[in-house]
Order: structure tokens, then C-alpha cells, then sequence
């Protein structure tokens, strides 16, 4: 099994990954949305 350390390190990334999710998400989806609309008129 991995080592206590390992596991605080592996919980931090996870951690860092998904609070960067939940900003790149909607930023792409509105960058998205502004490119169709260009696109579309």
C-alpha cells in the first residue's frame, strides 16, 4: 500500500485538479458558446 505521505501528496493533486476543473469547465463552455454564435452569423 502506498505510504501516508503518498497519500497527502496523491490528495493535494486531486485536490488541485478538480478546484482547477471547476473553473476551466465553464470558461471553455462560454469561450464555446462565443465562437458558435461567431460562427453562426
Amino acid at each position: 500500500m502506498a505510504s501516508a505521505n503518498d497519500m497527502k501528496a496523491a490528495e493535494k493533486t486531486y485536490s488541485s485538479f478538480i478546484s482547477n476543473l471547476k473553473w476551466s469547465v465553464p470558461l471553455i463552455a462560454v469561450i464555446t458558446a462565443i465562437i458558435v454564435m461567431l460562427i453562426a452569423n
